[in-house]
């Protein structure tokens, strides 16, 4: 049985991890990336990255099981192969990059011993979390998520307001018996 809509569960993890991501990428860039790790308030900052960023890890996953195990609508389309093309590839991208991401934090998190730190109150920060491989790739893989979500969105405005196919109507909440 086909649907035209996703149901409330994709719905409800959808707009949680896209908020959680959100959240996390700002206080990823704007607090964490600013705060000296001398800072006392890094380790309290950390504890909750690492906390979000669990869950992210674990919601994503859910997700994607969830996703499998559901019927789903077909993909949206445009009118062009080649954008539809894009757009299947995109959410793909999506989800590989938030797992990416999340690994990319658990190997920084390990190498620098931050499950001791933050949540244990063992030792001290490292100097510097850029003499971690793992360091580098959470930096390159979160820009990137930034531009791919920044695509995201406008795809979906694009849907919205020019196709004007209601794309938005399909990822929202529905009745019960609908």
């Amino acid at each position: 049985m086909k649907t035209s809509k996703y149901n409330n569960i994709q719905v409800a993890l959808h707009w949680l991890v896209a908020l959680m991501v959100l959240f996390m990428l700002i206080m990823g860039t704007f607090v964490l990336a600013q705060t000296p790790n001398s800072d006392p308030s890094k380790v309290t900052a950390l504890r909750g990255h690492m906390f979000f960023g669990s869950a992210i890890l674990l919601l994503t996953l859910v997700r994607l099981v969830w996703r499998r195990m559901s019927t789903q609508p077909d993909h949206a389309e445009t009118g062009n192969a080649l954008l539809d093309k894009l757009g299947i590839a995109a959410h793909y991208a999506l989800n590989l990059l938030t797992l990416l991401v999340a690994a990319s934090g658990i190997g920084i998190a390990f190498q620098a011993g931050l499950p001791g730190i933050v949540f244990g109150g063992q030792g001290n920060l490292p100097p510097d979390f850029w003499a971690y491989t793992p360091r580098i790739a959470h930096g390159i893989l979160t820009k990137l998520l930034i531009a791919l979500i920044a695509l995201h969105v406008i795809g979906a405005l694009y849907h919205q307001f020019v196709i004007k196919d209601r794309l938005f109507s399909r990822l929202w909440f529905r009745k019960r018996n609908s």
